[in-house]
């Protein structure tokens, strides 16, 4: 998709001092890591959202994708006592809650000819066997086997690989089997283990996250990638959490797509501070244009809220994700967002964007274009 460049926001590139990486972007080259640390740092927000628009439009044109999805958060019942989760409960503490089978499927059932993918994450439950998650993979897949199960963050995988005594391959193999089709990207955080030390010192780090979905690649397991940010990160920390990612892919070609997500202070043992707007844009410009080999960027509407979220698509976002039910993780961390959305409502707020609404499915292909 060709660009217009206006000689009037050339001038203002110029003047804001990226002109060195605006040129990089229209011939197609590589940022490099001072590149991303600089675009975080400037204070021209407006400049960086035209270049990572540059990019979003070159990828995917004025195209703007959504899913109709359902989160199942299985049970918060967990080992790790991360101190920026609001998420998890010891077992018999106020608010603990683990779904059985049946709840899940009875989730399901109502909704097996609308929803196109179900999400599925939770907690590292010591008293769930193996075979709760082998058969809840089945038991989707006989409800209908049309829609698209988006499993298990590379924790619970390794946590999957430590509990029954297999190695990555074979845990990921045997959902496979079972119907697992596709991975999110949750887990990740950021990958410094300065930060891992402090905040979630029992989780697993870089290394074996990134381990995790090269496997999963390896399988044929498509996955996504996230990055949580706004926490105590620093800028630099968050740049080479991208150029790690980026490599990877480089690597495999397996990722889908990128989520940064905002850290919420709410009911955490860390409780710092929200993520401003801004912070928000420019985590999402950024992303766009350091992630070169990445087809998608997708903003979480839930975490950013609705108003955001809108902006986001002329800051490199092409994906707001979907009308995702009965999400729990970021609203019991203070999110005030809806449960749901319906497909009018995104369709209207892509279309209120200037955007070209699209209907898809966990691949990106086209079910409809509105």
């Amino acid at each position: 998709m060709e660009i217009e460049i206006l000689p009037i926001q050339e001038k203002q590139i110029q003047k804001s001092g990226l002109m060195d990486i605006f040129e990089k972007v229209l011939n197609g080259e590589r940022l490099s890591f001072d590149d991303g640390v600089k675009l975080y740092k400037t204070n021209d927000v407006l400049s960086l959202g035209f270049l990572a628009n540059i990019v979003r439009e070159r990828l995917n044109g004025n195209r703007t994708y959504f899913v109709k999805n359902h989160i199942i958060n299985y049970s918060n019942i967990c080992e790790l006592d991360c101190k920026f989760c609001s998420f998890y409960r010891k077992e018999g503490q106020d608010g603990a809650y683990r779904f059985t089978l049946e709840q899940i499927f009875e989730k399901i059932r109502p909704l097996k000819d609308e929803i196109v993918e179900v999400h599925i994450v939770g907690s590292l439950d010591p008293k769930l066997p193996w075979d709760y998650y082998l058969d809840m993979m089945r038991g989707i897949k006989e409800i209908n086997p049309k829609i698209n199960i988006k499993a298990f963050t590379a924790v619970e995988i390794d946590y999957f690989a430590k509990m029954f005594g297999k190695s990555y391959e074979e845990v990921l193999s045997e959902l496979k089997e079972a119907g697992l089709d596709t991975m999110p990207g949750g887990g990740a955080e950021v990958f410094s283990e300065r930060v891992r030390q402090k905040l979630f010192p029992d989780k697993i780090g870089a290394k074996e996250w990134l381990e995790v979905h090269k496997t999963a690649h390896k399988l044929g397991i498509k996955t996504n990638a996230t990055m949580l940010y706004g926490h105590m990160e620093t800028i630099e920390e968050r740049v080479q959490h991208l150029i790690m990612l980026r490599e990877l892919q480089d690597e495999t070609g397996g990722f889908l797509t990128f989520i940064p997500l905002p850290y919420h202070p709410k009911n955490n043992k860390f409780a710092g501070d929200w993520t401003t707007g801004l912070q928000n844009l420019k985590s999402f410009a950024v992303a766009r244009l350091m992630l070169d080999n990445f087809p998608h960027i997708k903003c979480f509407w839930v975490s950013t809220g609705v108003k955001v979220a809108q902006v986001s698509q002329s800051f490199g976002v092409d994906d707001l994700d979907g009308t995702v039910r009965e999400e729990r993780i970021y609203h019991m961390a203070g999110a005030d967002t809806a449960q749901y959305l319906s497909k009018n409502q995104l369709i209207k707020l892509i279309k209120d964007a200037g955007r070209t609404p699209v209907e898809r499915d966990a691949y990106y292909n086209v079910i409809a274009e509105y």
